[in-house]
């Protein structure tokens, strides 16, 4: 009987084995970094990262609006130029000047508005930049408020002391306008806070009357005339201006708008208007307004 090699046999069979682990092993190290190289960023060096996401407001947007103001109008000056107008050439007005004397004050209202806007937004990743055109329509009736001014001034060169008396009434209605904006703003979340500075261009209907007199050596009692002593010299006007008339100016504020879907968004914001000084009036409003825009 022929007994078996186990020795070698047994030996055999871990050489195989062992074979098999080894290739085992340079599979595995093979198939490792492609296998699990989402797992193990971390450990791959200067790998380059993409770029931040943030909501999208590139293009161009429409959208309508509601809101509220107060407006004031300084009519101090208002009745300047007919009074001045009214009493040219007069001693009375060369010396004392009475058509700048106040008789009108600050008007102020409070009221609804409506309109509209349209823009442009660029994104360079959270930050905004834009130009936009804004319309708005208001309810303001500035009515000014009147104080008649009865005044005897010192003698003159002429050795004449004059009488004046005089009253008068302002208004600005039928407001709107218009204002071209730059935007700058922030993205933060689905959320776009933002200041702007623009240019306002608008009409305003202004009336402007007043009605006086000026008496030099006015009698204590009677009629001016010249045929009293001293002679009683009288000036007297009746004046008004009514026209619609052009506004410039410059408006400020800031606001927030809310992106709601990929196309709509939400929007409130704050605008301070001031225009400058026309028929001598100066307006000025604050604002409030909220509103709804689509954009492309």
């Amino acid at each position: 009987m022929i007994v078996p090699n186990r020795p070698l046999e047994t030996a055999g069979r871990e050489r195989t084995t062992a074979m098999r682990w080894v290739i085992c092993i340079l599979v595995c190290l093979g198939f490792a970094p492609r296998a699990f190289a989402q797992d193990f960023n971390v450990l791959r060096g200067t790998e380059s990262v993409g770029p931040a996401l943030f909501t999208n407001w590139t293009g161009f947007y429409v959208g309508g609006q509601y809101g509220y103001g107060a407006a004031s109008g300084d009519f101090s000056n208002a009745t300047s130029s007919i009074i001045a107008q009214a009493l040219r050439i007069t001693t009375v007005e060369d010396e004392f000047t009475p058509s700048a004397w106040p008789v009108l004050g600050t008007a102020t209202d409070h009221t609804s508005m409506f309109g509209g806007f349209i823009g442009y937004n660029s994104q360079w990743q959270n930050l905004i930049l834009g130009v936009e055109g804004n319309y708005v329509q208001t309810r303001f009736s500035l009515v000014a408020p009147s104080s008649p001014i009865g005044r005897i001034t010192p003698t003159d060169s002429g050795g004449v002391s004059w009488t004046v008396i005089f009253d008068g009434t302002g208004s600005a209605t039928n407001v709107d306008y218009g204002v071209l904006r730059g935007r700058a703003g922030v993205v933060l979340g689905n959320f776009l806070p933002y200041g702007f500075l623009g240019f306002a261009l608008g009409k305003a209907d202004i009336n402007v009357s007043s009605v006086g007199s000026a008496e030099g050596n006015a009698p204590v009692s009677g009629p001016c005339s010249s045929s009293n002593t001293p002679p009683c010299y009288l000036v007297t006007w009746n004046a008004s201006d009514s026209h619609t008339t052009l506004l410039y100016g410059a408006a400020a504020g800031a606001g927030l708008d809310v992106a709601i879907t990929q196309h709509l968004f939400l929007r409130g914001e704050f605008e301070y208007l001031r225009f400058a000084p026309v028929s001598d009036i100066v307006l000025s409003a604050i604002t409030a307004r909220l509103g709804v825009a689509f954009k492309f």
